[in-house]
């Protein structure tokens, strides 16, 4: 039972992260029809420029909101200057491989300046754990899935509240239409991939207490935020909530019963069947378009 409750929590908190990368690319491809390849570099950011601050002198009560800021601004730069250009076009692709290559310079840069090696992060929250039900977990473990649902209402909150949010759900269902009535489409697109940067550098710093900060955190964690989303489909929030915490779960469960090498293999073996299974994603709709 003890393992159980363990494999519940830390899947739960993993999951968590997952649902929150998941999440990042959902506020992209809603108002872009476009993503972020190497949005895991700006996941990895988070928690690297949090341990270059704080190696610089600053407190952790600033250096914290500075380093969620300062990757959010480079996800918007991106969308600005490697996404926009190569998106103009129904059924453009080469967003894609420019992102993938952006990615590729940023882990470079990256680990030259603050080396490959994984360095903590430190959080008052990670020192001791704590025992529930038997199993033993950080309470910065426990902070994710808080933050999760904390983003997911303000992301409904924003969207369904705000003039702004209400501006990129009309840029969502009808670009076009939405510029003949006075919205800034491209403005709204760039606000767009700043969110998504602050969603997915928040994710890096809160996990980065837990697994260590480094240049390569987030290749994996990117990968498996895009593929979750995906499977959801990727224009349903709650569905990607769900799925990235149930992907968490189950993983913890393929890793305590069977051993880490099988969790990524049985778990994106089961992520192909779904796709092929529901094309549309487990939550998606099938799009229509009138000719």
């Amino acid at each position: 039972m003890e393992a159980i409750i363990q494999y519940l929590l830390t899947g739960l908190s993993v999951g968590s992260v997952y649902a929150m990368v998941g999440l990042g690319f959902y506020v992209m491809w809603s108002a872009a029809k476009a993503v972020n390849f190497n949005f895991g570099d700006i996941f990895m950011l988070g928690a690297v420029l949090a341990v270059v601050l704080l190696d610089l002198g600053a407190p952790l009560l600033l250096a914290a909101p500075a380093a969620v800021l300062a990757a959010a601004m480079v996800a918007a730069a991106i969308e600005r200057g490697f996404v926009r250009p190569f998106n103009r076009e129904a059924n453009a692709i080469g967003w894609m491989l420019t992102t993938i290559a952006v990615g590729t310079m940023l882990e470079s840069a990256t680990t030259a300046l603050f080396s490959s090696n994984p360095r903590a992060l430190p959080s008052p929250l990670a020192e001791h754990p704590i025992r529930l039900g038997g199993a033993g977990i950080y309470p910065q473990e426990l902070l994710l899935p808080v933050a999760l649902v904390a983003v997911a209402f303000g992301l409904e909150f924003f969207y369904r509240r705000t003039l702004t949010g209400r501006a990129m759900r009309a840029v969502a269902y009808n670009r076009v239409a939405a510029g003949l009535v006075g919205i800034d489409a491209d403005r709204i697109t760039l606000l767009a991939f700043f969110i998504a940067g602050l969603l997915g550098a928040l994710a890096g710093l809160l996990i980065g207490p837990v697994i260590q900060a480094s240049s390569t955190m987030g290749a994996v964690i990117g990968l498996k935020g895009f593929l979750v989303a995906i499977i959801a489909g990727i224009a349903n929030a709650r569905g990607v909530l769900v799925c990235g915490v149930l992907y968490g779960v189950a993983e913890k469960f393929i890793e305590g019963y069977l051993s880490t090498a099988a969790r990524d293999a049985i778990g994106f073996t089961l992520m192909v069947l779904l796709l092929l299974l529901f094309p549309q994603g487990l939550f998606g709709k099938a799009e229509f378009k009138k000719v």
